[in-house]
């Protein structure tokens, strides 16, 4: 039943304009921001301030900020359809640094592209698709199954191959073949799975996925975020890349690689404060294992 809702719910964003659709979305954050519970809320906001530096009201605005982006994020999915009639995507949004993944592509041998819970990633996923990127998307798997299907439906609908993050030996496989896997990478894994890296100056546990990956494949990490244009488009930046050493000493490798894509993760989001998920507890693991 959920999966049809959500397929009406697309079928009527599609009847609207999308700047009526993101105001709407808007809407729906600030409404659904009430519903957070406020231990995350106090996380968060103690975060942006050990981060950021700054004051408890502005903290607390760059946190509900950040929640509110999830509703014009829901509202431009929904609207996949209507983006990907008359090369719409394009016009929607734009970017600089496709010719790196051009370059990579040309050659054939497989790329990773490290990104972050900022701005409407789902999006960023979608018109990197759509400009002629093989992209493998990698998704958790949704606890709910009707919304997994609507999900994964919408990501292959723009262009995407979607595996979930337990396909390992799969993403091996397609990066091998000149896939460009994406992969989030701001996000706390298990402190057994991570290295432990500075991040906003404090040590912070960090998911090595995308080195792990590059260095496999002597192929290059490519560091890329999305942000909201004045006219209400977003725009993508593709930073040049990153190539892991292959030295005897792999965890230095993969440690140097990562601490790369780390450095660029914190200047976006301190260029973008708001755009960053900050209720994730991002520092969990480091201080569960007494390191923060």
């Amino acid at each position: 039943m959920g999966y049809y809702l959500m397929k009406m719910f697309s079928w009527l964003a599609c009847r609207f304009s999308m700047a009526g659709c993101n105001r709407f979305g808007k809407i729906l954050g600030k409404l659904t921001w009430g519903a957070v519970p406020k231990r995350r809320k106090v996380m968060a906001v103690d975060n942006i301030k050990r981060c950021l530096g700054v004051d408890d009201a502005e903290a607390k605005s760059i946190a509900k900020a950040s929640w509110v982006q999830f509703g014009p994020m829901l509202m431009e999915v929904l609207r996949y359809p209507e983006l990907l009639k008359n090369d719409r995507m394009k016009e929607y949004v734009t970017i600089d640094g496709l010719e790196y993944l051009q370059e990579a592509i040309d050659k054939k041998q497989g790329a990773v592209i490290a990104t972050s819970h900022s701005d409407s990633w789902e999006l960023m996923g979608a018109a990197l698709a759509q400009y002629g990127v093989p992209l493998v998307g990698v998704a958790r798997k949704q606890k709910d199954g009707a919304m997994d299907r609507f999900i994964n439906e919408y990501r292959t609908m723009v262009g995407m191959h979607i595996t979930y993050t337990k396909g390992i030996r799969e993403m091996f496989k397609m990066i091998k073949e000149g896939w460009m896997i994406g992969l989030i990478t701001d996000q706390d894994p298990a402190i057994n799975d991570g290295i432990i890296l500075n991040f906003f100056n404090r040590p912070t546990n960090c998911f090595t996925g995308p080195a792990q990956l590059a260095r496999f494949q002597n192929a290059p990490i490519f560091h890329g975020q999305i942000v909201h244009r004045p006219d209400g488009g977003h725009h993508i930046t593709i930073y040049p890349p990153i190539y892991v050493d292959k030295t005897n000493n792999k965890k230095a490798d993969i440690e140097k690689a990562t601490q790369q894509v780390m450095d660029l993760l914190e200047a976006h989001i301190r260029e973008y404060p708001e755009d960053w998920f900050w209720l994730h507890d991002r520092w969990k693991s480091a201080r569960e294992a007494g390191l923060e």
